[in-house]
């Protein structure tokens, strides 16, 4: 690595290889005229919180389900600017930073609104493959820094000894297995995460504002990535994670 920054090409992979097309759905959609209290059935069923509103046969709006009253859907639209509006090629990572922001957003094909994305949308292998992805790339980059910055192992005095204890056990065990690896590879991400933080010359090197910020981050992303190996949901508690990952990865 030339830097101490991702490299590009990995950068590229990652911001380019899944798009808003990859996991957005149709949005369902009704003509404006169309019975408010029938729509709202149907939205019910289906679980719906959102459908698009037609007008000549194109969507210039849409509803809210428990906007839904008695009348005609038009009368309880919202103008379709006033959604998060996102085209179908819009990288992944700025589709989850946008749901950081809003609900939902609306997906244009060719112009028009025609999908949906929500954070349910998240739950979705190709989102969990990249997220899975990033997290290894993040815990390998901070590998390398430690690498680096501390000659000799130096890094082995910014953990206690029960942490050390637990990577040499680690060590032996693959060693037993026949695999070729250092001390350094045994350590937990939430190890190198306390070692980053302590080190105050390597986290000025990456996005962290502090100590503490490094470590809560990094213990973040270790469950997250967990919850990801173990096809555990990601939204009720890793939310803050997977948005603190999408930043890590624009900042560099």
């Amino acid at each position: 690595m030339a830097s101490n920054r991702i490299p590009d090409a990995v950068k590229k992979v990652f911001m380019e290889t899944f798009i808003a097309a990859d996991i957005a759905e149709p949005l369902a959609s009704f003509d404006v005229q169309a019975c408010a209290a029938q729509v709202r059935g149907f939205m019910e069923s289906e679980d719906y919180d959102i459908v698009g509103v037609r007008r000549d046969g194109l969507v210039e709006g849409y509803v809210e389900r428990d906007s839904l009253k008695d009348g005609v859907c038009g009368q309880f639209q919202k103008p379709i600017e006033e959604a998060k509006i996102l085209d179908d090629t819009t990288p992944l990572l700025k589709v989850l930073m946008a749901l950081d922001h809003a609900p939902f957003g609306l997906v244009t094909m060719l112009g028009k609104v025609g999908g949906i994305v929500t954070r349910a949308d998240l739950q979705k292998p190709p989102v969990r493959m990249w997220l899975f992805g990033i997290v290894t790339l993040i815990e390998s980059r901070f590998s390398e820094l430690i690498e680096r910055h501390c000659p000799s192992d130096d890094w082995k005095g910014h953990l206690s000894e029960a942490r050390l204890e637990k990577a040499k056990v680690l060590l032996a065990e693959r060693s037993r297995r026949n695999q070729t690896l250092r001390l350094i590879d045994c350590l937990q991400f939430a190890d190198k995460g306390r070692i980053i933080a302590r080190r105050e010359d390597i986290r000025k090197l990456t996005i962290f504002a502090s100590g503490r910020q490094a470590v809560d981050t990094t213990k973040q992303l270790e469950k997250l990535r967990n919850n990801l190996a173990h096809s555990q949901d990601i939204l009720t508690s890793d939310w803050g994670a997977i948005v603190r990952l999408c930043e890590f990865i624009a900042a560099e």
